[in-house]
């Protein structure tokens, strides 16, 4: 399993009958937090474009409870296609 994103939670079990929240954030712009998981263990990293680990946070698979991902936010407005006007619009505009 292979997430990548802006912010990562991680909400641990610390066998107190409590659990433990972690985050981890790409503090820079450029960087991705990337999640994998092998052998019994999950790695949460902050990772430089280059793919040198910047921050690190190891957690045993076991006591993983949830891993919440928080994708990198997209610029406002970049869902919206441009409007185009009307041809009857763009002659009442020569009118005025």
């Amino acid at each position: 399993m292979t997430l990548i994103g802006d912010r990562v939670e991680v909400v641990i079990d610390t066998g107190t009958g409590s659990a433990q929240t972690f985050e981890i954030e790409a503090t820079r712009a450029g960087r991705r937090v990337d999640v994998t998981q092998g052998r019994g263990v999950v790695e949460v990293a902050e990772v430089t474009r280059t793919g040198h680990q910047v921050r690190v946070g190891r957690f045993m698979a076991s006591r993983v409870i949830a891993i919440v991902e928080h994708p990198a936010a997209e610029p406002p407005g970049a869902d919206e296609a441009p409007r185009r006007r009307t041809r009857r619009a763009e002659q009442d505009e020569k009118l005025l």
